[in-house]
């Protein structure tokens, strides 16, 4: 069996059906492989590599599933790095199928098409993993490893690559069963009952969860419930506890919380704001668990540092915890009415974004898909949007890339067919990935997305303008027509420019067939970031 052929056929044996890419030089026999088992693969053909990543990125982000692409090696490898890294920074499972030059010529320099220096070494240090197959017997147990990575431990991208000659050559060839699904982390128990030792005696408890904990809503419900904690997430993992629950609040409500906090536990989160910038000090007792031992003790040693799998270890905490907690009353009334206060503020400080927000929130349904991106409008809606469920708010995380939402909203929509999705872009990131319009189309992808036209990199405008005593360079725009470049790619486009009218052509581009463009001029908008850069309110003498 042809090297080639062995790599897909081991991929395809982890039940993996769809796949994203680019075909070219070095990955012709992958994609003759492809031919083969084409009624097992929904192959999404996307215009750019960096498009494919990012697609790849928005299936596993919005699924938990495996996100698979495949690209050339040299200059298509490195056009993913912003993907990878994007996958990389939100734990998400993305596999990278690439090639190489001759398998002869590795390392030489000779100058074969597409060579780069060390492309392995490039790989091993954008993503938790990688490895060169450099014999077709040997695919089954790579592929069998990168999904054993890609499952286990922290979720995040990992790579293969081979040589086309190594991809052509015939071998005997001995297939092995998928990876099996391995029994999560189990939290030491002497932790565990010293966790909820802590929070049991507490009277101001708080809960901050990320991306890790995204799998454990209900025990975190309990968890919340039996101690009367709010429950904070900034991006990763909002929707994990809806916020129709009373104790499910934004992160500025955490902030405004913070000074009477007397024990926190932080649940699949870095945990870096609160450390680093809201502060700590000797009347603060954190609990802190992860499923990966380097982020125990990154930033500061928590009171209590445990690794484990967040659903196990909050599941392994509530009886513990029902031994020792306090009689506690309900707080419902008060967040009630904290909850509503901040939301007032929110809509008095930062407008026009949060009447948009408002406006999409009422027309996505609560299991709808919204796809932030690095704009004045998707800054706000870390805060100000409500998230019901969760992987139904999809953020770039701490990568933070402009131009990473059109393409990640296309993945998404790949993988939940059947739900609606909406994407928010700004004028300039659109640009970044505007090709992948055709993409959109070809596939008849009925992705709703929203575009704020106000010619200019704002954020750096503002920055430049505040910061540098007006000395505004190189962020002003000049744009197209944003509906008659919909329209020449074949999709629907529509000009909003009233709150009522977005909601309208929100409501008329759900019921297309294929991708629809909203533009919508949004001039001068109010700085988000006075909910998200917050002051030190604890003194950090802990």
């Amino acid at each position: 069996m042809k090297g080639g052929k062995v790599l897909v056929d081991s991929v395809l044996e982890h039940g993996i059906e769809t796949i994203f890419g680019i075909p070219g030089g070095q990955t012709y026999e992958l994609f003759d492989a492809f031919y083969d088992r084409g009624n097992q693969i929904n192959l999404i053909t996307s215009r750019s590599e960096q498009g494919a990543a990012y697609m790849a990125f928005g299936y596993a982000r919005s699924t938990g599933k495996v996100g698979v692409f495949t690209v050339v090696p040299g200059p298509g490898v490195l056009n993913t790095g912003a993907a990878l890294t994007t996958a990389y920074a939100c734990n998400a499972p993305v596999l990278c199928l690439t090639g190489q030059v001759p398998s002869t010529g590795i390392g030489k320099g000779i100058g074969y098409l597409h060579d780069i220096p060390d492309q392995l070494g490039v790989l091993e240090r954008m993503t938790k993993w990688a490895k060169r197959i450099d014999h077709p017997a040997h695919a089954p147990a790579a592929v069998r490893e990168a999904f054993h990575q890609l499952t286990t431990g922290r979720r995040r991208p990992v790579a293969l690559e081979m040589a086309p000659d190594i991809m052509s050559q015939a071998a005997e060839v001995t297939m092995l069963s998928p990876v099996q699904e391995q029994e999560p982390i189990t939290a030491d128990l002497e932790l565990i009952v010293k966790a909820a030792a802590l929070l049991g005696a507490s009277k101001n408890p708080m809960i901050m969860i990320g991306s890790g904990a995204i799998e454990a809503g209900e025990e975190l419900r309990e968890l919340a419930e039996m101690l009367q904690a709010p429950v904070i997430s900034q991006r990763g993992g909002r929707g994990v506890l809806s916020d129709r629950h009373y104790l499910s609040h934004s992160f500025p409500a955490g902030h405004r919380l913070w000074p009477d906090v007397d024990v926190v536990i932080a649940v699949g989160t870095r945990f870096k704001y609160p450390r680093m910038h809201w502060g700590t000090d000797v009347n603060l007792k954190i609990i802190h668990i992860d499923i990966d031992p380097t982020e125990i003790n990154r930033i500061s040693t928590p009171d209590v540092g445990i690794v484990g799998d967040a659903k196990k270890s909050v599941a392994a905490l509530i009886p513990e915890l029902a031994k020792t907690n306090r009689k506690r009353e309900s707080r419902e009334a008060e967040f009630e009415k904290f909850k509503a206060e901040m939301r007032a503020e929110f809509d008095e400080h930062v407008q026009p974004q949060m009447g948009i927000l408002h406006a999409i929130r009422a027309e996505l349904p609560d299991d709808g898909i919204f796809v932030d991106e690095i704009t004045q409008v998707g800054y706000a809606s870390w805060y100000g949007f409500p998230v019901y469920a969760p992987r139904t708010f999809i953020s770039s995380g701490y990568a933070g890339n402009l131009g990473y939402g059109f393409p990640t909203a296309i993945g998404v929509k790949v993988a939940n067919p059947d739900r609606k999705v909406i994407a928010i872009c700004g004028d300039g990131g659109f640009m970044f990935h505007c090709g992948e319009l055709a993409t959109a189309v070809k596939y008849g992808l009925n992705l709703v997305t929203i575009i704020f036209s106000d010619g200019a990199f704002t954020n750096v405008a503002r920055a430049q303008d505040t910061r540098y005593n007006g000395r505004v360079i190189g962020t002003d725009l000049k744009n197209p027509d944003f509906v008659a470049m919909a329209e020449s790619f074949g999709a629907t486009g529509y000009k909003a420019t009233t709150i009522e009218e977005l909601r309208e052509k929100i409501r008329l581009g759900f019921e297309q067939k294929g991708p629809v463009i909203i533009e919508m001029p949004i001039g001068k908008t109010d700085f988000p970031w006075k909910f998200l850069l917050l002051p030190k309110v604890r003194s950090n003498n802990s």
